[in-house]
């Protein structure tokens, strides 16, 4: 079994210290940038092998702040821009939360935190990438113009590749296989492998905004993920 390479982006380095150790006691490799450029700079690299499988981005940083660290990551060339971002976050703010899965991070944790909730969120965010994950049937799922490859993990629109991080597709996968079933946020989170029900299970909405940004030919007008007031949502069977 291959060891997962990590990325912290931390200028807290005792903080960085003790996780790296706790982390290769649980078979994981961590690397360590003390600021923002340093950890863009580290995932900036031509063979798309040396990138790290999961990026931990702490918010507050010296030179730049996480959430931009988190733009740019997304804005990076070819695959450095997939990089799961799991970001830590001060305790009690709900909006850097909400921002941060705004712009493309894929999970939050928030500060000060056990290290064995943060090993279980590294490890629900590399399940979903597909690290040893319960195979997934092959055949791609189309909704007229819609097209979702489960193998490739693409998702385009009239064949335009639409963004989406790895936690965003899994959810429309989820969605779309049980088009036309309204579901709960419990349901919807609980059909994604290894995600944990938690407080702030808004975090969802925010999720599924994204998701009708990329899907959706007018996002304020959804077709395809409807809104199901006080219950949830549906993923409609027949789209043009």
């Amino acid at each position: 079994m291959s060891v997962h390479h990590l990325l912290m982006i931390e200028d807290d380095a005792r903080l960085a210290q003790m996780v790296g150790e706790y982390l290769g006691q649980n078979g994981l490799k961590l690397n360590h940038c003390g600021d923002g450029l340093s950890g863009l700079a580290a995932l900036q690299v031509t063979d798309p092998q040396a990138l790290p499988d999961l990026v931990i981005l702490d918010l507050m940083l010296p030179d730049i702040d996480g959430l931009e660290v988190c733009r740019r990551i997304r804005a990076l060339p070819g695959p450095a821009a997939q990089t799961p971002v799991l970001m830590l976050t001060a305790k009690g703010d709900p909006m850097d939360r909400v921002i941060g899965l705004e712009i493309g991070a894929d999970d939050y944790l928030p500060k000060p935190f056990e290290p064995r909730e943060l090993l279980a969120r590294i490890r629900a965010i590399l399940r979903r990438q597909g690290h040893g994950a319960v195979e997934a049937p092959s055949q791609a799922l189309r909704f007229g113009t819609l097209e979702i490859d489960r193998d490739a993990r693409t998702v385009t629109v009239g064949g335009q590749l639409c963004e989406l991080t790895s936690y965003q597709f899994d959810l429309l996968v989820a969605l779309a296989e049980r088009a036309g079933r309204v579901l709960s946020r419990e349901q919807i989170m609980e059909a994604v492998r290894g995600r944990e029900l938690e407080a702030f299970d808004r975090s969802i909405d925010v999720h599924m905004g994204r998701i009708r940004a990329a899907i959706e030919v007018d996002p304020k007008a959804p077709k395809r993920i409807l809104t199901v007031r006080g219950v949830g949502y549906v993923f409609a069977k027949q789209q043009d």
